[in-house]
């Protein structure tokens, strides 16, 4: 999820660190050498810039 909306970038880049740019009506995402824009649906401003760290998940039997 990106600025209250969530974007389908594609399985080939799951796990894979983003660069996401918002302006005031597109959200452009650099992903694998290819970027995709996408119209902002909405009007909240950006309130947290910070990412989350990758979660993972404890593996059964360790």
């Amino acid at each position: 999820m990106v600025a209250g909306g969530k974007l389908a970038i594609g399985r080939a880049d799951a796990h894979h660190t983003v660069t996401v740019r918002v302006a005031e009506t597109a959200v452009t995402v650099e992903a694998g050498g290819e970027t995709g824009v996408f119209r902002r649906t909405s009007t909240k401003p950006v309130r947290c810039i910070k990412g989350q760290r990758p979660r993972t998940a404890a593996v059964p039997g360790s």
